[in-house]
């Protein structure tokens, strides 16, 4: 039986008879799940996947390893799809604030750390690894990141870190776009996926499966084109305000 994820990737064609992908953050239930995708993926050749333990080793808290990792695959053939899938919502140790009392420079920092510093250093280090015929990179961000759609506030520092994200891929968009027209930036909205991250919030009764989310991500970056870089989207391809 064909499932949803396999009729997705079939018709992905834009990306090149063999093309190289790259996952940062693959460890992590999306990540993983495009890792799993790709692999089936009809015209894909390779795919790597970065995370605490893979080696080359990426910690998005650990500024040197981004570098070093970035330099163990430069003297490898360019990548045509780099994602970024990495980030943090809650941990054990805090849950997103529903009011200003709950914030604290602890829970913001640890946020920003992973949701938006680590991934503005993979900007730095990883965009030059982009193949200049074809080449697209994706962070996911979210829609509560969104400024103008944001109305019902709270969750703090995951906002604003996704926010912040969003002006980092915009920033970073306009300047390789001057070294390499042919690449697209985007930020990509997954939707409510059945993971870790979504799980305290009912995300295994309204959550879609992983695989499924990571396909129809897939699909939507198979259909952008140097034009929409520096865009923000959604997993079914609509454009979100900042």
């Amino acid at each position: 039986m064909t499932t949803r994820a396999q009729v997705s990737t079939l018709n992905q064609d834009s990306f090149p008879e063999g093309f190289r992908a790259l996952v940062i953050g693959a460890s992590g239930g999306i990540g993983l799940a495009f890792v799993q995708v790709l692999q089936t993926h009809p015209r894909c050749g390779s795919v790597v996947g970065l995370h605490r333990h893979s080696t080359p080793r990426l910690d998005l808290d650990d500024e040197a390893s981004i570098a070093s990792a970035a330099d163990a695959l430069r003297e490898d053939e360019k990548f045509h799809l780099i994602i970024h899938a990495a980030g943090v919502l809650h941990t054990a140790n805090f849950s997103p604030e529903k009011k200003l009392g709950d914030l604290n420079y602890a829970q913001l920092e640890a946020t920003f750390r992973v949701n938006t510093f680590g991934p503005a250093l993979v900007l730095r280090h990883f965009c030059p690894l982009l193949d200049t015929q074809r080449g697209v990179l994706a962070v996911l961000s979210a829609k509560v990141g969104s400024i103008k759609d944001n109305r019902l506030g709270g969750w703090y520092s995951y906002r604003a870190s996704k926010a912040a994200l969003n002006m980092l891929l915009k920033t970073a968009a306009i300047e390789v776009k001057r070294s390499n027209p042919q690449a697209v930036l985007v930020c990509l909205h997954p939707g409510t996926v059945n993971t870790g991250l979504s799980k305290p919030f009912k995300g295994e009764q309204i959550g879609r499966a992983a695989p499924d989310a990571s396909a129809d991500m897939l699909g939507v970056l198979n259909r952008l084109k140097p034009a929409d870089s520096g865009g923000f989207f959604t997993y079914l391809g609509e454009r979100l305000p900042w």
